[in-house]
């Protein structure tokens, strides 16, 4: 399998005088399904319109399958794309739906029926083929969409924002058959999202993208684990994050030494809320804010560091707002950062 199946050189991207996208470098391997993620704003869908062609590059260069395609147009890219909005036709039915862009390719007959039933059972719709969009439920739609794609047996398939438009519970349904449609398939499958719990569950590597570069690359775990910076811990759930200085968490009023040594070469340091120990400690905050959350309850502490965020199991006993309580930042539990801005 090739690392480098689709290749991205020091693509920089701008609309008009606003650049978007500077310098950036990313390959992935044919088969990978990767996560493009980040807030609105970073680059990440502007990155998904230039691989699909609908955005050429003020430089750099894109290569698929050894071919460099920078300049190609995108309907000879051989490159899918399924829309946030899914883009259906409403007038047209399931099977001429998944049908369409086979037609306009000049494929008909038995050789059309075969490759739009087969795209259509892929997706557990063989019951819903004479039925139109409007008649579909959402997830239904969503998967009309990526049969849609998938009957080109295009390269690489790029979603934008596939779930966005699901409630909590398709949003599941849709994580497994989107999986289960890519692992049987073996496409090459890339995915914008703003959404760190969608990222982290569906991709085999997840692209961290902020202010139009990378800010990291990883596996979920290395991404939800070890983040490399201030803003990628932030992003994936660390809310107690702080700048080092001489050894000491520096926060913008003031200087707190730690209970230990910090590791060697980190800029910061951070903390998830559950990894806060309360109760004890070397520190001491008073309870601004609590909430319950099911299994457990969540804390805001105004502290000499400022707002340290704690969750502890709901078992505990409850404190009330206004009460002074102990913690510590355990050195052992920290998140060491080589970055921190």
């Amino acid at each position: 399998m090739s690392d480098r199946y689709l290749q991205l050189d020091k693509l920089t991207l701008a609309y008009g005088d606003t650049v978007a996208v500077k310098g950036l470098d990313l390959a992935i391997a044919k088969g990978e399904l990767v996560a493009l993620l980040g807030p609105s704003g970073c680059g990440k869908t502007t990155t998904m319109r230039s691989i699909a062609g609908l955005l050429g590059p003020v430089s750099g260069r894109i290569t698929l399958d050894g071919d460099d395609i920078t300049r190609v147009s995108a309907n000879k890219r051989n490159v899918g794309l399924v829309f946030q909005s899914y883009a259906l036709f409403p007038h047209l039915t399931v099977y001429e739906n998944v049908a369409f862009g086979l037609r306009l390719k000049g494929i008909g007959g038995k050789d059309l029926d075969a490759k739009v039933s087969a795209g259509i059972r892929s997706v557990d719709l063989a019951k819903f083929v004479d039925r139109k969009p409007a008649e579909l439920s959402g997830g239904q739609q969503q998967r009309v969409a990526l049969a849609r794609s998938m009957v080109m047996e295009p390269k690489v398939l790029l979603l934008d924002e596939p779930l966005s438009n699901l409630d909590a519970r398709l949003r599941l349904e849709m994580r497994a058959e989107l999986q289960r449609v890519q692992k049987e398939t073996g496409v090459t499958m890339i995915f914008v999202t703003h959404d760190q719990i969608e990222a982290l569950a569906l991709a085999d590597r997840i692209v961290v993208m902020v202010n139009g570069g990378i800010e990291q690359i990883g596996t979920p775990e290395e991404i939800y684990n070890k983040p490399v910076s201030a803003f990628v811990a932030d992003f994936v759930g660390f809310e107690n994050v702080f700048a080092l200085e001489n050894g000491k968490l520096a926060t913008s009023n003031s200087v707190v030494a730690l209970s230990g040594p910090a590791p060697q070469a980190a800029k910061g340091l951070a903390w998830r809320p559950r990894m806060v120990t309360l109760g004890s400690g070397p520190f001491q905050g008073t309870v601004r804010g609590t909430s319950f959350a099911g299994d457990t309850r969540e804390y805001l502490l105004d502290t000499p560091l400022g707002a340290i965020k704690a969750e502890v199991d709901a078992e505990l006993p409850a404190h009330t707002i206004g009460a002074t309580l102990a913690f510590d930042l355990p050195l052992a539990a920290a998140a060491p950062l080589s970055r921190y801005r």
